[in-house]
């Protein structure tokens, strides 16, 4: 349709040039868009695995326009510009892994009720319009892993854990570093929590390849 505005945010129309050129930035946006798709349970794993390498290695929009085809449009939109929620909810059964990474907005409460679901919040890149995260967990199975970064400090206090292990890194954080405080409270039954800096996810070692520089264990 004239005027539709494609995942990469570029506007298309029947005079658009069939294989424009493809930027960082229209990449990137894909990337996202990928990235909410895989926490919302819209794709697999493998699929996301998958998607990601093609989408970090495409050279032309037209590459990348196949990719998102098949998700909500919605998503673009909201991996564009999302704004910050008072309250996210996200309930899984038995599927796959629920993941926010990459550029995502952290909202003022976040409730998980997940049952045998890997469950992974990266905040290295993500948007922190609050001082405080308050992260209600209901959680049973698998493992629950925070990705911090200097400036983030992660409050147990509140967790109960039974026939849980917990493995917290606590990250450096200087006098003049903005700090966001997260409040992890209610039940983790089995499995673990991880929290802490970590190695770098699939997407930025995707994009350290991209840029020639080396991933760890190069």
């Amino acid at each position: 349709m004239p005027g539709e505005i494609s995942p990469t945010g570029r506007q298309s129309g029947p005079g658009s040039p069939p294989d424009l050129r493809a930027s960082h930035a229209d990449r990137d946006r894909v990337v996202d868009v990928l990235r909410i798709a895989a926490g919302d349970g819209l794709l697999t794993a493998d699929e996301l695995d998958e998607r990601l390498e093609t989408a970090l290695s495409a050279r032309t929009l037209k590459e990348l326009a196949p990719l998102t085809a098949d998700l909500p449009p919605a998503l673009a939109t909201g991996a564009a510009g999302a704004e910050a929620k008072d309250v996210v909810r996200i309930e899984q059964v038995h599927s796959g892994p629920v993941v926010r990474a990459g550029r995502w907005v952290v909202p003022r409460r976040l409730e998980l009720a997940v049952t045998f679901c890997t469950v992974t919040l990266d905040f290295t890149e993500a948007v922190l319009p609050h001082d405080t995260l308050r992260i209600d967990v209901a959680m049973t199975g698998k493992t629950l892993t925070l990705v911090t970064r200097p400036g983030i400090v992660v409050d147990t206090d509140g967790l109960q854990l039974t026939h849980c292990r917990i493995k917290h890194r606590r990250s450096r954080t200087s006098s003049d570093t903005p700090v966001t405080r997260v409040e992890l409270t209610g039940q983790k039954t089995h499995g673990r929590v991880v929290i802490g800096p970590t190695r770098p996810t699939l997407a930025r070692r995707l994009l350290g390849r991209r840029t020639g520089s080396p991933h760890p264990g190069a």
